[in-house]
C-alpha cells in the first residue's frame, strides 16, 4: 500500500511523542506531564488521529528552560522566560517595572528606604565604574524625569562612548527618541518606570544593576530627600533580567535599535565566578560616593 497511516504521517513530519521530548532534553516524562499540569507548558498539538505531538521547537524551549533552572532561576519563571524568548519582537505589558521584575524573579533582594540623595551616589559610582574601565557592556537608566537626565547628560555622553550601547527611560516627549547613543526613550504617562530611579550595567566581567521604587505621597518633599526603596545585585541572572525589562520597553516606546537589543539579550547570561577584585573597586568607590553625597547634604 502506498497510503500512509496518520501515526506514520505525522513521524514523518517531525512530530515527537513525549518519549521522543524527554530523550531529546534531558527531562523526564513524568517531569514534563508534572510542568504541563502546573504551568501549562510545553503544550502538545493533538493530530488527526487523536495523539498529542510536539513540534521541534518545544525542544528547544525545554533545553532553555533547563538551562536557566540550572542558573537557579525559579521554574515558572524559568518557563516564562523562555517562551517570551521566542517572542523577542513584541513588547510585553506584563513587564514594565525592573523594580518589580526583580522583586518577582528574585524575592531574596532585600529593599532598603534610601533618599534620593543616596541613590545619586550609587548611580554615580556605576556609572564611573563603567567609564573608566571602557568595559563591553549595555547600560540603562532610568530617570523619571526629562529634567533628571538633562542634568546628568554629559556624564551619559561621556559613557556612551566606553560601553556597547546606552539608553535613558524618561517621560521625554516621543519625538525626540533619538538613533544615536544614549538612545532616549520616552515613557508615557502613567508608566510604572516613571516612579523608578535604575542603573543597569548588562556586561560580561561585572554586571551590576541598582533600581528604587519611590513611595507615595511625597509631592512637597524636596527632590533629594524623596524616599525610594532600592534593591542592588551583581548576579549576572538577576541583572539580565533587569536589562531585558528595559529593553522591552524600548521595543514598546519604538526606539531605533530595541529590537535587535532585546533578541541579544534573549540569550541565558553567562555565569561564574563573580570577579571579587571588580566587585572590591565598585564597593569602595560605592561607599566613597555614598560619603561623599552625605557631607554634601550635611
Amino acid at each position: 500500500m502506498n497510503a500512509m497511516s496518520n501515526v506514520e504521517r505525522e513521524t514523518s513530519s517531525g512530530a515527537l511523542t513525549i518519549g521522543d521530548l524527554a530523550e531529546r532534553t534531558g527531562v523526564s516524562t513524568g517531569t514534563l506531564r508534572m510542568w504541563e499540569t502546573r504551568y501549562g507548558f510545553p503544550v502538545p498539538q493533538r493530530r488527526a488521529s487523536g495523539h498529542r505531538r510536539y513540534d521541534e521547537q518545544v525542544v528547544d524551549l525545554v533545553r532553555d528552560v533547563v538551562r536557566r533552572r540550572e542558573q537557579g532561576v525559579r521554574l515558572e519563571v524559568a518557563i516564562d522566560q523562555a517562551q517570551q524568548a521566542v517572542r523577542v519582537d513584541e513588547p510585553d505589558d506584563d513587564v514594565q517595572s525592573i523594580f518589580g521584575r526583580l522583586r518577582d524573579t528574585h524575592p531574596q533582594l532585600q529593599p532598603q528606604r534610601l533618599t534620593k540623595s543616596t541613590l545619586l551616589g550609587l548611580s554615580w559610582a556605576i556609572e564611573d565604574e563603567f567609564a573608566v574601565r571602557s568595559v563591553r557592556a549595555h547600560v540603562f537608566g532610568a530617570f523619571q524625569r526629562e529634567e533628571h537626565f538633562d542634568s546628568a547628560l554629559d556624564r551619559w555622553t561621556d559613557l556612551a562612548a566606553t560601553t556597547t550601547s546606552t539608553w535613558a527611560f524618561a517621560d521625554f516627549a516621543p519625538e525626540v527618541a533619538s538613533t544615536t547613543m544614549p538612545r532616549r526613550v520616552s515613557l508615557s504617562t502613567g508608566h510604572p518606570m516613571r516612579r523608578e530611579w535604575a542603573v543597569v550595567c548588562d556586561g560580561p566581567d561585572l554586571p551590576v544593576a541598582m533600581t528604587a521604587l519611590e513611595l507615595p505621597g511625597q509631592r512637597r518633599v524636596a527632590d533629594r530627600d524623596r524616599i525610594f526603596e532600592a534593591v542592588w545585585t551583581v548576579d549576572p541572572v538577576a541583572v539580565r533580567e533587569a536589562s531585558r525589562v528595559c529593553a522591552k520597553v524600548a521595543v514598546g516606546a519604538r526606539v531605533h535599535g530595541a529590537r535587535d537589543l532585546v533578541r541579544e539579550l534573549s540569550e541565558p547570561a553567562r555565569t561564574g565566578e563573580v570577579d571579587l577584585n571588580r566587585v572590591t573597586s565598585l564597593f569602595n568607590r560605592v561607599v566613597g560616593y555614598v560619603d561623599g553625597a552625605g557631607h554634601r547634604r550635611a
